[in-house]
């Protein structure tokens, strides 16, 4: 049964910024380098501390991890807050449930958890090797630019959501072409 707990997304973007912002100011008086809000080097950091259980040596030769160290920060407890926050309010407005196919999929693509992996395990190989090939995840891009007033993090965001739209009317789009 849910609750009557309504999340609104506009004070949840509202608070992204504040986030952001708060973000920039106290890493540039407290670190004395100013870091933005982002999340792809952490998800690459995380998977340093596996390889470094399994071949620690490798990763002291790896040339990424000499200038990304693998470290617990504050962006890392970030996405550890971010994924206990989204976990907390799906309890709170009583729509959590462990589902191996989400109906979506099940939908277009049918029941199969095997192809439902598959097709996750690829879409978060190809989003990493993208975020790994621009330096950062198109959300931070976009996010830090826009409090930059950036031309490029205009662009990224535009980019960002345009292809997402695209990609979701390609794989999502009902069959026989009615809508």
């Amino acid at each position: 049964m849910k609750n009557a707990v309504n999340w609104r997304p506009y004070v949840a973007g509202a608070l992204v910024g504040v986030l952001a912002t708060f973000s920039v100011i106290v890493s540039t008086k407290f670190l004395g380098k100013t870091q933005y809000l982002g999340a792809s080097t952490t998800f690459v950091r995380a998977a340093g501390f596996v390889e470094q259980a399994v071949d620690p040596e490798h990763v002291k030769k790896n040339p990424y991890f000499l200038k990304e160290k693998i470290k617990i920060d504050w962006q890392f407890m970030m996405i550890v807050g971010i994924f206990i926050g989204a976990l907390a309010a799906s309890i709170i407005d009583g729509s959590f449930k462990l589902e191996a196919v989400p109906p979506v999929w099940r939908e277009r693509f049918g029941g199969s958890v095997a192809l439902r992996a598959v097709g996750a395990v690829l879409g978060g190989i190809v989003a990493m090797f993208g975020a790994r090939l621009a330096d950062g995840c198109p959300s931070g891009h976009g996010l830090s630019g826009l409090m930059q007033l950036s031309v490029s993090g205009f662009i990224a965001l535009a980019c960002f959501f345009g292809a997402g739209v695209l990609m979701a009317g390609l794989v999502y789009r009902r069959k026989g072409g009615a809508r």
